[in-house]
């Protein structure tokens, strides 16, 4: 009984690296954990090298959420640092919950994860140079009517960030 229970241990421990290493378009995909809140001058950066300056790419921001996110929508500010200075700074807008107040996002517990658009969603992206890129998010959050931002943000788990191969 002992010799069967470690070869099904072994199976679903083969098969699981086998499905989460069988992404062939994912060129970087990295995730950075949020300590219970996230601090709004909290940036939370990743730096990877262009895969190339010929091919299509798309990049994602990635969000791991729990139930205790309490906003309909998400404001970061991304920038995005090329090898040879050039920065380009954005503020975006992703909606996270539906109309009636559901979490958007995969995932069947309370964690939700979500791959949202960053660039290639209209136009593929292309690395304009070769080299070392840097991408720093920072969320932007604030309440209704009021001036300041949110300090700490809850239900934000973790921070990704996602290059693959446009197809």
């Amino acid at each position: 009984m002992q010799k069967k229970t470690n070869w099904v241990i072994l199976l679903v421990a083969v098969c699981s690296v086998l499905i989460t290493g069988c992404d062939s378009n994912a060129v970087y995909d990295e995730y950075r954990s949020v300590p219970n809140k996230w601090h709004k001058d909290s940036v939370i950066d990743f730096s990877f090298k262009s895969p190339d300056t010929i091919n299509n790419y798309n990049l994602y921001v990635n969000l791991r959420n729990t139930n205790d996110y309490e906003f309909n929508n998400l404001y970061l500010i991304v920038q995005l640092n090329h090898p040879n200075g050039k920065v380009i700074k954005d503020t975006l807008e992703y909606k996270m919950a539906a109309l009636n107040g559901e979490l958007l996002g995969a995932g069947f517990t309370d964690v939700k994860e979500n791959k949202l658009w960053y660039r290639g969603y209209e136009t593929p992206y292309q690395f304009s140079e070769d080299g070392d890129y840097k991408v720093s998010i920072q969320h932007a959050m604030r309440k209704n009517g009021e001036v300041y931002g949110v300090d700490e943000l809850k239900g934000i788990t973790d921070i990704g960030f996602r290059v693959e191969q446009a197809q």
